[in-house]
Formats: structure tokens, sequence, C-alpha cells
């Protein structure tokens, strides 16, 4: 039902130019003070869109998002302590 998506952080020199990129993928966020632009695009197509966005103008560099590799699921190996602390 869903596709794979992954995020690819765009930096960029013109706003006004970024908003071309909606048509590799769909726009997250755009950072007016830092010049970057958060883009989703399916996981299929994310080296030929890498090397798409490399070659625009207005395209400083692309950074590949590693939110979905890092582990999210938290155990505790360490012994609760609040019991000590209460009176």
């Amino acid at each position: 039902m869903f596709t794979e998506r992954t995020g690819l952080i765009v930096w960029v020199t013109d706003l006004k130019a970024a908003r071309n990129l909606e048509r590799y993928g769909t726009v997250h966020y755009m950072s007016k003070r830092m010049l970057y632009v958060v883009l989703y695009v399916h996981t299929s197509r994310l080296e030929e869109t890498m090397r798409q966005l490399q070659k625009q103008s207005y395209v400083k560099k692309v950074e590949r998002s590693y939110r979905g590799e890092i582990k999210t699921e938290y155990n505790s190996n360490i012994p609760d302590k609040t019991r000590f602390y209460t009176l």
C-alpha cells in the first residue's frame, strides 16, 4: 500500500529556484534561514534522483537522511532507582 521513501537533505543557494524540486519528490520542509530542503523520494529511484539533483545549478550538496535506519526501540538494562528516592 505505501511505497518505500527515503529522505534527502538538499542544500541550495536560492529558495525560489528550489521550488522546482517538487518535480523530483515530495518537499517536506524548506528552511529559509539555513537554505536547505527536506525532500522525500522513492527508494527505488534514489541514486538516479541524487545524480539529477547534483546537476542543478542551484544545488550545493545532496545528503541522504538516515532517519529510517536509526533504532527507535529502546530498552533499559539499568534498574529503576525511583523506589530508592521515595519518602
